[in-house]
Order: C-alpha cells, then sequence, then structure tokens
C-alpha cells in the first residue's frame, strides 16, 4: 500500500521561505519520477516540478530560481525548498509519485493528501 505524506507547509510573509517535505512508504523510491503540484482556491492544480528517475529536474517558469526540488533516497523522501515566497504562491501543495510494479513505470500516479502553504 503506497502513502505519500506531504508536511511543511504553513503561514509566512511575502519573502519568507519554507521547506516541503514528502515522505513515501511502500513505493519503491527513485525507480520512477515524482512531481510537486500546487493547488490554489479557485484554480486549477498545476505543476510546478519534476523529479526523473535518475534525478533530472525541471521547474515551472512562475517558481524556477527561487524553488529547489530534492531528494534523498535513503529516506524515501522528496523535498521542495521554497524562497522569496510571494502572496501568489499560497495554494495546497502536493507531491505526485508515478507508479511503479516490479522496476517498471505506470501511467498512472499516488497523490499525497497536501499541505497549505499560505504567503500572506
Amino acid at each position: 500500500h503506497v502513502q505519500l505524506v506531504e508536511s511543511g507547509g504553513g503561514s509566512v510573509q511575502p519573502g519568507g521561505s519554507l521547506t516541503l517535505s514528502c515522505t513515501t512508504s511502500g513505493y519503491n523510491f527513485g525507480t520512477c519520477g515524482m512531481e510537486w503540484y500546487r493547488q490554489a482556491p479557485g484554480k486549477e492544480r498545476e505543476l510546478i516540478s519534476t523529479i526523473t528517475n535518475d534525478g533530472v529536474i525541471k521547474y515551472k517558469g512562475s517558481v524556477q530560481g527561487r524553488f529547489t526540488a530534492s531528494r534523498d533516497i535513503s529516506k524515501n523522501t522528496l523535498y521542495l525548498q521554497m524562497n522569496s515566497l510571494k502572496t501568489e504562491d499560497t495554494a495546497m501543495y502536493y507531491c505526485a509519485a508515478q507508479a511503479e510494479r516490479s522496476g517498471l513505470c505506470l501511467p498512472y500516479k499516488h497523490w499525497g493528501r497536501g499541505t497549505q502553504v499560505t504567503v500572506s
């Protein structure tokens, strides 16, 4: 049973920083890609960062240079360091992991329940 649990959200002032964590269990961490998404009130969920199985990281333009994704395979955890936060970064943040079976990456994702980030 795969579980993803996000943590680290909170309330900060503009210009502040937060580090989100996504801890997984029951998942073959590092075999397939993982992603960070966010969803602001009244808006669609948007992809903000991807990390491939071999560690290549990409970002949405609006967070490039301010957010840094990383992972610790030994801890089965994905991170999102967020600096220079803006009010428009306010959203629920989710991590997602591409499903895996016997080393093969499958075309669907596991999701966490999210952690709220409020910048005001």
